[in-house]
């Protein structure tokens, strides 16, 4: 059920959390699936809600730095920088857990994910509520993440007890993800705070995860994410003029062939734009019934890199069945 983001609804939201009930609550990035990160059983919910695996890690929702000490230990000063830089914002912090986190949360890691997000709904309904909130997104596992509450309503339903609006994300994709764990600084998951904007904050280099290394399991770092039903590659401006009828494409601003195809989206022409509709893009092509769909390549500099990620996970990860839920 949507509700309003009244003070009293949000007041019923976390009464809910304290019950052990789902809520979905909107912030910056896409709509959050959440439940108390205290409380197991309700971080369960979450898992049989997304048809999500046991062992993939949740990031738990902090109302602001000074509740860091009661979900990590070890906190290098590193992250007292850039949560005092980035947060509220689109950064999660991979740090030691403390001891009493439940392993649910953390998919039987020693390490926690944490952020505070920078969206007023879910600012106003984690400090009401008074603690940690574990909220991947609010989707089925693997599917096209939630940018609008109606997105959530159309994936969930009924498995969430209430359903917080708070208009369309303001960011459009998941948060950035770095590695404070093992002294060193690697990304594990491109967001749009990115390499640069960190080693400006902290003075020192932060690395990007490479493959095969080994590393905490995180969020939306398996190769099969974000996709849509119906199969999907990225393709050439030249290869989009001439792809047959039954195509649906993704362009950027003014390069579609619209009434050629069965449906074609230009989107923004700059990263964070492009990023700000991606999801919502991708979930209307998705519904249009095309045979497959059609991304045009994109940019190859580091202002890409989050939207990049995405999408190489979406092409790997569609076509699997229009049927499923």
């Amino acid at each position: 059920m949507i509700c309003s983001d009244t003070p009293e609804d949000i007041a019923r939201a976390a009464e809910l959390l304290r019950a052990g009930k789902l809520v979905a609550f909107p912030t910056e990035t896409v709509y959050g699936l959440g439940a108390d990160a205290s409380n197991p059983e309700a971080s369960r919910g979450i898992f049989a809600a997304k048809g999500r695996p046991a062992d993939h890690p949740l990031i738990v929702h902090l109302a602001d730095a000074e509740q860091l000490p009661g979900w990590a230990r070890e906190i290098p000063k590193e992250a007292i920088a850039l949560a005092r830089a980035f947060w509220p914002g689109p950064l999660t912090l991979i740090l030691k857990k403390e001891a009493d986190v439940p392993d649910v949360v953390t998919g039987g890691q020693d390490t926690v994910g944490l952020r505070v997000p920078d969206h007023p709904v879910a600012l106003a309904l984690l400090r009401v509520f008074g603690g940690g909130v574990a909220g991947p997104s609010a989707n089925r596992f693997g599917r096209i993440s939630p940018t609008t509450a109606q997105h959530v309503q159309e994936e969930l339903g009924d498995a969430v007890a209430m359903i917080l609006e708070g208009g369309a994300c303001e960011v459009g994709i998941e948060s950035t993800i770095l590695d404070l764990s093992r002294g060193e600084l690697v990304l594990l998951r491109p967001g749009m705070i990115g390499r640069t904007a960190i080693e400006a904050v902290i003075g020192r280099p932060v690395r990007l995860k490479g493959e095969g290394e080994a590393a905490p399991r995180v969020s939306g770092a398996l190769a099969a994410h974000y996709a849509p039903r119906t199969p999907m590659r990225m393709a050439s401006s030249a290869e989009i003029a001439v792809a047959a009828g039954d195509c649906a494409v993704l362009t950027r601003a003014g390069e579609s062939a619209p009434g050629r195809y069965v449906m074609a989206i230009d989107a923004p022409f700059d990263a964070h734009g492009y990023a700000h509709e991606l999801y919502a893009n991708l979930r209307a092509l998705d519904a249009s019934g095309a045979r497959e769909i059609l991304v045009q390549t994109l940019p190859d500099d580091s202002a890409w890199d989050a939207v990049h990620d995405r999408l190489g996970r979406a092409v790997v990860g569609s076509g699997t069945g229009r049927d499923e839920t």
